[in-house]
């Protein structure tokens, strides 16, 4: 049997590797990379696009109609709202998630940037913000766009991903730690 995550994964690619590919051959990769971050936004703000885009109720006909009055509406590119019509009329929907998420990696990639996400135990000022990119620039030798998320169990410090690295130096992490440490000497 497939993994349905790994079939949804193959699907947003082929068409993230569509409309990247359409968008530089046209050098409009700043225009795609603006609708998609729109996108993002919408997809994270409305319920009733969440659902459009996750539950088979939908025929095809309203889908694809429904996708392209929210387009329109929201002034996408012709390439973005072209793909995201052929996939409501192929029932792909609900790649949508990971669509955004591959093009928008691509198009980091293709600008020289990387992608940093951090969490950490309270909100970061922008200039905390700014500072963590130019330290991991330094690390990384890349532009680096920062990703925060709070989570207030860490007690204090951050968890940085950058790729396949990971750097925890949470308070939370450093207790654990300690306490493991504890359990091995008693």
């Amino acid at each position: 049997m497939s993994d349905t995550g790994s079939i949804s994964s193959g699907i947003a690619a082929r068409y993230a590797t569509a409309v990247f590919e359409l968008a530089k051959d046209a050098k409009k990769l700043p225009a795609v990379e603006k609708d998609f971050d729109a996108l993002a936004a919408a997809l994270e703000d409305s319920d009733a696009l969440r659902d459009l885009t996750s539950s088979p109720v939908y025929t095809r006909e309203d889908a694809a109609s429904a996708i392209a009055v929210i387009a329109k509406k929201m002034k996408l590119s012709k390439d973005v709202s072209s793909t995201l019509g052929l996939m409501a009329e192929k029932r792909r929907l609900f790649v949508l998630p990971s669509l955004i998420t591959t093009v928008k990696a691509m198009i980091a990639e293709e600008k020289g940037e990387v992608t940093a996400d951090v969490t950490a135990a309270k909100a970061l000022t922008k200039a905390q913000q700014d500072k963590l990119a130019k330290t991991l620039k330094a690390t990384v030798g890349k532009d680096v766009n920062v990703n925060v998320s709070v989570d207030e169990t860490l007690i204090g410090g951050l968890i940085v991903k950058v790729g396949s690295k990971m750097i925890d130096s949470s308070i939370r992490s450093k207790l654990s730690n300690l306490q493991n440490a504890m359990k091995e000497v008693g």
